[in-house]
């Protein structure tokens, strides 16, 4: 959710910035919402005029982070010469993502059981589109079939997602080595298929 360099934050990402920090380091149920409101400088009563509860901010948060995961995927497969260069680009993409927002990195992949039923299920709906993207371009890229596709994929959202914990590198050294290490097991996932079938 930050914003592009030199654009302004509205308040509502305001709010949604620093509610994913700290539902981050506390977890959503650590955190109420008189610690959101002075994380931005506000009563946590005045945040009632934004959102109508925490779990709309988690809804609107985790739906926000899903969208723009699938749209800018959407966008780096259409903008690719060929399969090759999707594959790179959207592990590029997510890796980018990933180490630009790791707090939305850890609220998605610890809160979804948060969410109330209908934005589980909008949130759900957007991550499936979001594996098919890559599932379809794994499978044009390397010999590989589709549910071992989707296994790699999931595969590597796992390792990417992983970059909130580690802090071992700067960041792109980081980026260069998840991409290596990413597209490196995408392919070999082609390789290991042949071999076992």
């Amino acid at each position: 959710m930050a914003p592009a360099d030199g654009v302004k934050q509205t308040r509502r990402e305001q709010i949604l910035d620093a509610a994913a920090e700290l539902f981050a380091r506390h977890g959503f149920h650590g955190v109420g919402i008189d610690d959101i409101g002075a994380a931005v400088g506000i009563s946590g009563p005045a945040l009632y005029r934004h959102f109508k509860s925490k779990d709309a901010m988690l809804g609107e948060m985790l739906t926000s982070i899903s969208e723009r995961l699938l749209e800018g995927g959407l966008a780096r497969v259409r903008e690719a010469s060929d399969a090759a260069s999707a594959l790179h680009a959207l592990v590029r993409w997510h890796v980018d993502f990933a180490l630009d927002d790791p707090a939305l990195i850890t609220v998605q992949m610890r809160n979804l059981a948060n969410l109330t039923d209908p934005d589980r299920r909008r949130v759900r709906a957007l991550q499936r589109r979001y594996v098919e993207v890559w599932v379809s371009t794994l499978q044009e890229t390397v010999p590989v079939d589709e549910p071992t596709a989707r296994a790699a994929a999931h595969a590597v959202f796992g390792l990417i997602n992983s970059t909130p914990h580690s802090a071992h590198l700067d960041r792109d050294q980081m980026a260069s080595l998840l991409t290596r290490m990413a597209l490196a097991s995408l392919t070999t996932a082609g390789v290991l298929a042949e071999t076992v079938a």
